[in-house]
Order: C-alpha cells, then sequence, then structure tokens
C-alpha cells in the first residue's frame, strides 16, 4: 500500500466526492466527516454520480441488522459493482448492543477516501 498522498500531490487535482446518508445513529457523525472531507485540498463539490468514478460505502447499523443474510447479500453486490467497503467496526451502539455494526472512525474514512482518491488519479493519467 503505497502512503496517503500529500496536500501537494491532492491539490494538482480537483475532486468531486459526494456523501449519502441514510437513516442510521452514523449519521451524527455527518458534519464532522464533511468537515474532515473538505481539508483535503481541492477535493468536495455534490455533483450527480458518475458511475465510472469510484464509489465508497461505510455500512452502519445494529448488529442484528449488520447479521442479517440479506445485509451480506447487499454488501456482496455493492462489492461486485467494484464499489469499495469501509468495514463497520466492533463496538458498544447506541441501541445497546455491543458487536459489529458502528460506522467505522470518520479518520479511517477520510483516509481511504485519500487512498482511493490517489489510485484513481493515478489510474486516470497511466
Amino acid at each position: 500500500m503505497e502512503p496517503h498522498p500529500t496536500a501537494a500531490s491532492l491539490v494538482e487535482r480537483k475532486f468531486h466526492v459526494l456523501v449519502g446518508v441514510t437513516g442510521s445513529v452514523a449519521a451524527l457523525k455527518l458534519p464532522l466527516l464533511v468537515s474532515k472531507l473538505l481539508d483535503i485540498p481541492g477535493t468536495c463539490v455534490i455533483r450527480a454520480w458518475d458511475c465510472s468514478k469510484p464509489l465508497l460505502f461505510c455500512p452502519a447499523m445494529n448488529t442484528t441488522m449488520w447479521e442479517h443474510p440479506l445485509t451480506a447479500q447487499q454488501v456482496d453486490q455493492l462489492k461486485s459493482f467494484g464499489y469499495v467497503e469501509i468495514p463497520c467496526v466492533y463496538k458498544k451502539l447506541v441501541c445497546g448492543d455491543q458487536g459489529l455494526g458502528a460506522m467505522a472512525e470518520v479518520e479511517t474514512i477520510v483516509d481511504k477516501v485519500k487512498e482511493v482518491l490517489s489510485q484513481h488519479n493515478g489510474i486516470q493519467q497511466s
């Protein structure tokens, strides 16, 4: 794995990042996530989705929902499209469950976005 791009390497190119949120307690982290994404030089405008661009998704739900077989099918379907999963994490959830289902930490998500943007930029320029 290559190191994360520096601010100088990212500022050379403009990126458009679309952040979509569905109903989840993880939506409470949205302001912090967007704030951190805006710190990436050049990166964030909401536009219509271009399916040729990378798509990352961060599941967040209670443990019972996460362990349901339909969830595994849906995650597998998204991955089969080439979308990148940023896996949920194990912790005590707001509903009281202790287990998998919490959204990844904001820094983990931002680091993965930087990595994917850097890789996508390298592929386009090849």
